[in-house]
């Protein structure tokens, strides 16, 4: 591990040097590929440096410790010694999960589908909560929210709802919501006030890039017609909606939400890249099946992740056995502790399967 830090430790200083160099400005795409892995690399460089430090403290205080004879100055150095050594092995453990292979996708925008599951209205009004959820937290990390498509209910469900989320990092922390989300509540309709339970499914998929995916003209049937809804200004009355079908998987990608043919057109299109970059990436998968059990959140979309129980005021992810009793915050988009929970279990689930191989 050491000898890998020493080589990236080179390698950083290398990058530092061609930034501050002349020239290098005037070659943008250079510079932008320099910015991004010297970013990449500053947290493990930081880290690492502050290891050395501390280990080279350790060696000091074990040098003065020998020759101190004063009782107070012996007993400061050892505290010093104690926490010094502490910092090593939380640093050795940071390092450890810094130096984890990275995820090529983890820096990439996403566009989420949630579609109403079992449940039939009550699941299409769930679906709605769960993406305002999202809208909320995605403000917060004032990332950029754009709706390629939205098919409600007229009394404020979501049969299925299409949206783009761009900023720093998008993928690396919403790929955890993808799975099966369960709500049990008691309708408004319930008279008799039992407990119904009701899901939706969400799929968080990297934005594809056209270079990610080439796609072939002659494969892509593509309709326009006139955007539908439930009524108000919002709906179009010019055939600016898009449909593209796409022929050899029988994808259908559904776009009205922008007054432009054009916009909806090219939103459309990135949302059948993004699904056809997602097949790709789920046969990968499929062929490490075993890596993928051991990993939180990047499983099978149609297993069950979590549970949203109002009677309860409680959330539950099933994959972590993490609970909160923190539901009103959770739907308000606060849900920036379950995805670390996450995040957390996934690495140590990954330090685990490496220390496996390494043994």
């Amino acid at each position: 591990m050491f000898d890998k830090l020493e080589d990236l430790l080179i390698k950083y200083e290398e990058i530092m040097g061609e930034l501050q160099s002349q020239g290098v400005a005037d070659n943008q795409d250079r510079f932008r590929r320099l910015m991004k892995e010297q970013s990449n690399l500053t947290p493990i460089v930081e880290a690492y440096s502050s290891y050395k430090k501390a280990k080279q403290t350790i060696e000091d205080d074990l040098l003065m410790l020998e020759e101190e004879k004063d009782e107070d100055m012996r007993e400061m150095l050892k505290e010093e010694l104690n926490d010094s050594k502490k910092s090593v092995e939380e640093l050795e453990q940071t390092l450890k999960i810094l130096l984890l292979p990275k995820d090529p996708n983890d820096d990439k925008n996403v566009i989420v589908e949630i579609r109403a599951g079992a449940g039939g209205e009550e699941a299409a009004l769930f679906a709605a909560e769960i993406y305002r959820m999202y809208v909320h937290y995605a403000e917060e990390r004032r990332w950029k929210i754009e709706t390629i498509n939205a098919e409600e209910t007229g009394i404020g469900g979501m049969k299925e709802v299409e949206f783009m989320l761009t900023g720093q990092g998008a993928y690396s922390v919403m790929k955890y919501e993808s799975g099966v989300h369960r709500v049990q509540r008691v309708p408004e309709t319930e008279s008799g006030g039992r407990i119904h339970t009701s899901t939706i499914s969400v799929a968080v998929m990297p934005e594809a890039e056209e270079v990610d995916v080439v796609i072939d003209e002659n494969d892509i049937r593509i309709d326009v017609m006139r955007a539908s809804g439930c009524g108000g200004q919002c709906v179009n009355t010019t055939d600016s909606a898009v449909r593209l079908t796409h022929i050899p998987t029988g994808i259908v990608i559904y776009s009205q939400t922008e007054k432009s043919q054009i916009q909806n057109k090219a939103k459309a299109f990135a949302l059948l890249r993004a699904k056809l970059y997602d097949l790709e990436q789920q046969k990968a998968h499929d062929a490490e099946a075993e890596l993928r059990r051991s990993q939180v959140g990047t499983g099978d979309r149609s297993e069950k992740i979590r549970t949203y129980n109002f009677p309860q005021g409680r959330v539950t992810d099933h994959r972590i056995g993490l609970t909160l009793y923190k539901l009103d915050k959770v739907m308000n988009g606060d849900i920036q502790e379950i995805i670390d929970a996450c995040i957390a279990a996934d690495q140590a689930a990954k330090l685990s399967k490496m220390n496996e191989m390494q043994n």
